[in-house]
Order: structure tokens, then sequence, then C-alpha cells
């Protein structure tokens, strides 16, 4: 059953999604070589309860932590912990959170240091996925053309998409009807219509397309082991537009340096 929202439903979304940009960009300020991964998961934390909001992952589905927090290989779902960020690193961080009864949910990839040349083109693949999606998040279409676009850029970059795990509706679940694969044929699957909100997350990996389940129950890596990427935004289905609900820019501005 899919849920559409009303414009005022769609503001409170707006709400939600702008203080998870704001925690991310929280994260930005304090991501470096040498902290925890822990260390950003309880800034995230605080940063969340200091606005009198919920942190959306926290004890979700039993999730133990409020980021998931997913280095190099990982795909998504990271458990953050002792791990010590290292020059080179590349690191998706996937942020949600409650706040006047919605949900926001985006996430952003962070290149640690001087990172690989290889990776500077993953992350800069991937981020133009995402826009290429959202690009197709217009009344008339259909998900299929979102995960056409999606397919289309990464495998023309020689890059490759995860099937397991798509993108989804947004609002008073964090997981809503209906599901948004980053790959597809155009012309398929749901119509989209106005109120309907999704997020859209292309998770795009270097090598191989397949992933495997780590050993900690959580974390979803590539089987190759090679590198893979994330970025997220909440979006409206608009007429000709999608209104973008999240942002980078708080991130890229607390960043004060290059993004790819």
């Amino acid at each position: 059953m899919i849920y559409y929202k009303t414009e005022e439903e769609i503001e409170k979304i707006r709400e939600s999604s702008l203080l998870v940009a704001k925690t991310l960009a929280e994260v930005a300020k304090n991501i470096a070589i040498g902290v925890t991964t822990l260390e950003l998961d309880t800034i995230a934390y605080t940063f969340i309860k200091d606005h009198k909001a919920i942190p959306g992952f926290l004890n979700y589905r039993d999730f133990p932590n409020t980021l998931c927090i997913s280095v190099n290989s990982a795909v998504v779902h990271g458990l953050p912990g002792g791990y010590r960020l290292q020059n080179g690193d590349i690191v998706s961080i996937d942020c949600g959170v409650l706040y006047n009864g919605f949900y926001g949910d985006s996430a952003y990839t962070f290149p640690i240091g001087e990172v690989s040349e290889e990776s500077k083109k993953l992350l800069r693949i991937t981020k133009e996925c995402l826009q290429r999606g959202i690009e197709m998040a217009v009344v008339g279409k259909r998900v299929g053309d979102i995960g056409y676009a999606v397919q289309e850029h990464a495998e023309k970059n020689t890059c490759s998409v995860v099937r397991e795990l798509v993108g989804h509706g947004v609002g008073k679940k964090l997981h809503e009807d209906p599901e948004v694969p980053n790959y597809g044929k155009r012309g398929r699957g749901t119509l989209l219509q106005k109120g309907l909100v999704i997020a859209i997350e292309p998770m795009i990996n270097l090598g191989k397309k397949e992933v495997i389940q780590d050993e900690d129950g959580w974390t979803v890596k590539t089987a190759d082991g090679k590198f893979s990427a994330h970025y997220e935004h909440t979006i409206a289905v608009g007429n000709g537009k999608a209104d973008i609900l999240t942002t980078f820019k708080y991130i890229e501005e607390a960043l004060k340096e290059p993004v790819y």
C-alpha cells in the first residue's frame, strides 16, 4: 500500500530531512584520520537528541546504533565500533531521524585523506547516479525509469549496481512502499504520482555486483572485496522536477575541501 502525502506532510518530512542533513554535516566536521566510527556515531546521537528528535535507525529491527557506517568494501549497514579511520578509506554514512512524526533519510560517502583515483571515480559516478535517478522522479514516470537511469550510468562507467538493497518510500515509517531499485527497465514499475515521497539511494561497486553478509549479522560487503559507495536523498515526486528534501549543502560546506 502506497501512502501519498499532503503538502503539509511533505513539509514535515522536509524538516526531518534537513535535520538529517545537519547531522551528517556535524559528522563531517569531525571525520578525520584516527577517529573511530563509534565516536562519529556518538556525535550523531548527541546532535539528534539535542534537537529533540529520535535517531531513526537506533533499535530499528534491533540495529544497535544511530548511524550505519560502512568502510571501503562495506556497502551498507556497517556497525560503528573501534575501527580508526585511515588515510585512503572511503566511508559511507547513512542516517535517519524521526521528528514531528515523520522520518528523513540520507547517506553520504566521505573520502578520508588522500584517496586513490579509482575511489575518486567511484564517488563521482555514484553521486552522478543519484542525480540521474532524481531527474526521473517526476509525475508520469515509473520506478523503473529511476532504476534504469542509475544502472545505465553506473555500467557505462564500468561500475556495478547492488541488486539486493533498494530505495524505498519514506513517511511515518522509515521504510514504506514502493521499493525503488537502482536497476530496472524504462516504463516499468509503480507509476510516480504527486504526493509520493521516496528515498533514492544508489549503492555502486567498483567491482562486481555480488554482495555477502558479514559475520556481525549486519554489514553487507562486496563479495570481491572492492570498494563500494552510497549516496541517498529523500525526495518528493514533482511535476517536471523532483523536490529534494534532504541536502548535501551543509556536509560539503563542513568538509571545506574538494568533493568528488
